[in-house]
């Protein structure tokens, strides 16, 4: 019996996704989208590796709070009103890793180039983003949109983007309860 919910409740997800828009995503204007920079301290191999570290860290901490956010503005409030915390999953992740310098996170509306993956293109031009700089924020950054939310998940060369869908989370989270 197990097995048939999960198979129908795949085949649900399947038939969501085929049906309906993901978010919008492509269909939006700059004023619509809230990205995410982690800054590296440099550009230094070691700099580079822990800012890896803390964007798992920090996608783990985002995905909870993004999950029913239905909007750019409720999404820009939810990140305006987490900046301590995004800091401090940052923080606890580089004095693990044995560093002295600490992060800081704002929302600030800057320029970007632009930026392509897969079928997405956003254009050059101003966005609202949460910039999280790793002590000094001059290396090198990775990225990723807050709203509508996906992230990357290769820490180096892949263009592999991960949707991420509130009707899973919440059906895989059904199933360990029910199945």
């Amino acid at each position: 019996m197990k097995y048939f919910l999960g198979f129908i409740a795949v085949l649900g997800m399947v038939l969501i996704f085929i049906f309906c828009p993901m978010n919008g995503i492509g269909a939006k204007t700059q004023n619509e989208y809230l990205r995410i920079h982690i800054r590296a301290n440099s550009n230094s191999q070691v700099d580079q590796n822990v800012k890896y570290k803390v964007k798992d860290g920090v996608v783990d901490a985002l995905i909870p709070m993004l999950a029913d956010i239905d909007s750019f503005e409720e999404a820009k409030k939810v990140m305006s009103q987490n900046l301590r915390l995004i800091e401090k999953v940052a923080d606890d992740i580089l004095k693990a890793e044995g560093f002295s310098y600490k992060s800081r996170a704002g929302i600030d509306n800057e320029y970007f180039p632009t930026r392509t993956y897969d079928d997405l293109t956003l254009e050059e031009g101003y966005y609202d983003a949460l910039i999280l700089r790793l002590g000094s924020g001059e290396g090198d950054n990775w990225w990723c949109l807050v709203y509508p939310a996906f992230c990357f998940t290769s820490s180096t060369n892949s263009d592999r983007i991960v949707y991420i869908s509130k009707i899973w989370e919440k059906l895989k989270v059904y199933s360990r309860r029910k199945l």
